[in-house]
């Protein structure tokens, strides 16, 4: 099983575990799931840190790369083809951070883990946190 984690799931992993569904906690911790977290991710918590909208720890040069040691999540790059998608989609969804995740979920062919009930809406598939 491979799942691609969005941005408030992959904080909430390395923060608040306990937010999740037993079950999806479950699978979190299975080292038979691989965990993909998005450049995308990174840029959207640099930017969010910057505007302060989002507190953490120490700066998010920091932060991230030593959180995604800490855990068994494998770093996921932005091609010229994820862009390119995201420019694509059906405009459900104007947060350019989701967008391009979900092109990325699709390009991928990874289920995203989101709580975002909006991305639903998409050709993706979606797992509940």
């Amino acid at each position: 099983m491979r799942w691609l984690l969005d941005t408030q799931c992959w904080l909430w992993m390395t923060s608040a575990p306990e937010r999740f569904d037993v079950e999806v906690r479950r699978h979190l911790e299975d080292s038979h799931v691989t965990l993909f977290f998005s450049a995308a991710c990174a840029w959207e918590i640099a930017i969010k840190y910057q505007l302060g909208k989002l507190e953490l720890p120490e700066p998010p040069a920091l932060y991230v790369p030593g959180r995604l040691r800490q855990t068994r999540v494998t770093p996921l790059a932005v091609t010229h083809e994820h862009a390119l998608r995201a420019g694509e989609l059906p405009a459900h969804h104007r947060d350019p951070f989701d967008r391009l995740l979900l092109a990325q979920a699709q390009l991928e062919q990874l289920p995203l883990l989101t709580a975002d009930e909006t991305l639903a809406k998409y050709d993706v598939e979606i797992v509940r946190a």
